[in-house]
């Protein structure tokens, strides 16, 4: 039996497998849908969409045709993994995809469990809090592709569904996985088709991952898979994870895509202990400068300098700024040109021999490794929560792929003393 993953987005993908991995369960990450089964004997596939931020439409058919293959592989229980924030829009995606899932496996129930609480994010009575704020007073107000303004989830799944939601609180969960089961039986009988999990703690979630083990799907931040894969391996008796350890050869970079609150914070750190190139937005999008030029010199730019530490390239901005460029330009054209950029950069590195590439942003992580040609990797130990080392299949490169928002203010730094694993 094996568990297949869906994720909206590359570093989610990354951060889901990076917890089933500490938890006990091998598994191996593809970038994108594969078209080639997969025969290695392992615990669980991950497959990561870009599909958070497109049209509902679109990322549901990508989340039916990643479904249609996991299943083709023998997995028998499904996980739609999105952010912890619940990044969507009041149209989706979160609600249509979870919906089209269902109806594709003739289930008529699911959980919503974005909760996090290692990384601050946790519900409560049915809220998402950032922190010790609401979802709606966090930096994710005012996100430029997913701004989140309300923080009730019930009332966020139900805006996007096709059903009704309803809360099992954490009195609920404090009683153990029994009352939970009780609880989701009483509110799939009553009719609700989705029930958000309240977690406040890691123990939250290990009582969640029982309670839900038996659902055909549940759905997700990365969290609820603490619990899911120790259940999982509880019940299948799994031999430990076993992993071997090379020594990483060839230089570094440090490429950041993401304009997040944190990111800005782990940038504006960075630039004083280390050396960094920001990116020139503007001449790229007016066309004063062709991309393929821009990302030569700034390939040049970057063999210039001394391997140690790592340079740092970013098109992180400020809010105001990142406002002010996508109102002259669009959303969609400004971060298009910039995932592009990196995408050709990011080529450029690795035929100057850069073997190891440190990515903030997930957009920017999925325009890298679609770029390098990445098609599937192994999952190793995580620098932070979530955030672990990968390597490819096939290829002598680590990447370490880190959502916008995770990671402490010296990850930069700190991800570069710890030895690579795998």
């Amino acid at each position: 039996m094996k568990l297949g993953v869906i994720a909206d987005d590359f570093t989610g993908a990354t951060d889901i497998a990076s917890f089933l991995v500490n938890n006990g369960m091998t598994t191996v990450q593809f970038n994108g849908c594969p078209t080639q089964d997969f025969s290695q004997p392992v615990d669980a596939l991950v497959v990561s969409l870009k599909s958070r931020s497109c049209p509902a439409e679109q990322a549901v058919s990508l989340a039916l045709a990643a479904l249609r293959w996991l299943q083709q592989q023998g997995c028998s229980h499904f996980y739609f993994k999105y952010c912890s924030t619940f990044d969507s829009t009041e149209r989706g995606n979160i609600g249509p995809v979870t919906d089209a899932l269902l109806g594709a496996l003739a289930q008529s129930f699911t959980v919503i469990s974005p909760a996090l609480p290692v990384n601050g994010r946790s519900v409560y009575q049915g809220y998402l809090f950032v922190g010790e704020v609401l979802l709606e007073e966090s930096g994710m107000r005012n996100h430029p592709i997913t701004p989140m303004r309300d923080s009730y989830l019930p009332r966020l799944i139900s805006a996007q569904g096709q059903g009704t939601a309803a809360c099992v609180n954490y009195q609920v969960i404090e009683r153990g996985a029994q009352a939970v089961k009780a609880k989701l039986a009483d509110l799939r009988q009553a009719g609700h088709r989705y029930a958000v999990l309240d977690a406040l703690n890691e123990h939250h979630l290990v009582v969640q991952g029982e309670a839900v083990a038996d659902l055909k799907l549940v759905t997700g931040g990365s969290g609820l898979a603490i619990g899911l894969a120790r259940q999982w391996k509880k019940d299948h008796a799994t031999a430990p994870v076993q992993q071997s350890r090379w020594q990483r050869s060839g230089r570094s970079v440090i490429l950041a895509g993401s304009c997040s609150e944190r990111t800005n914070q782990q940038v504006a750190h960075y630039r004083e202990h280390g050396p960094a190139i920001a990116i020139e937005v503007e001449p790229l999008l007016t066309g004063a400068v062709r991309p393929e030029t821009y990302a030569h010199t700034l390939c040049e730019q970057v063999l210039a300098l001394p391997e140690a530490p790592a340079p740092l390239i970013y098109a992180t901005a400020s809010p105001s700024a990142l406002n002010a460029i996508q109102q002259k330009f669009g959303v969609e054209k400004s971060s298009a040109a910039i995932e592009q950029l990196f995408a050709l950069l990011a080529v450029a590195l690795y035929q100057a021999n850069v073997r190891t590439f440190i990515v903030a942003g997930g957009e920017t992580s999925s325009a890298i490794t679609q770029a390098l040609g990445i098609d599937a990797f192994h999952i190793g130990p995580a620098v932070s929560p979530g955030v672990p080392w990968i390597r490819a299949l096939d290829a002598p490169l680590w990447l370490l792929l880190k959502s916008g928002n995770f990671g402490d203010i010296d990850f930069f730094s700190r991800a570069q003393r710890q030895e690579t694993p795998l």
